[in-house]
């Protein structure tokens, strides 16, 4: 469940059950787009994290830069989200492999690949 209590102010935090994310409408904050580029690219970390922790492997070092390219209907479309991974020196071939696998895996990227059935739902309550 998460809950917004608006106000007048530009911010807007949204309330999980134990975290808040805030997000801005004058770009003092990220706006909700943003954060949802931020969101698969903080998923790619996670998966990589987690794929070095299966290996022994410290994730120590890995950089990861990830950017949206808008698609033919302009900036509320995505066309390609690309995301680059370097690794430190002591990773191999195989570790490398493993870990780029890995990000592929990543369960918020596969909700937006899949398109999911979802029924978005608003009223009053």
């Amino acid at each position: 469940m998460f809950a917004i209590h608006v106000d007048d102010t530009p911010v807007i935090t949204v309330a999980g059950s134990r975290h808040e994310v805030r997000f801005a409408m004058n770009g003092s904050e990220m706006n909700p787009l943003e954060g949802f580029y931020a969101t698969l690219a903080g998923c790619a970390a996670v998966y990589a994290k987690k794929a070095c922790m299966e290996m022994g492997v410290p994730a120590a070092g890995i950089e990861i830069d990830c950017k949206p390219f808008a698609g033919s209907k302009g900036p509320m479309s995505l066309a390609k989200f690309k995301t680059e991974v370097r690794f430190p020196g002591h990773f191999s071939a195989e570790q490398r492999a493993a870990v780029l696998e890995s990000i592929g895996q990543c369960a918020v990227k596969k909700i937006v690949q899949l398109g999911g059935d979802i029924d978005f739902v608003v009223s009053e309550a």
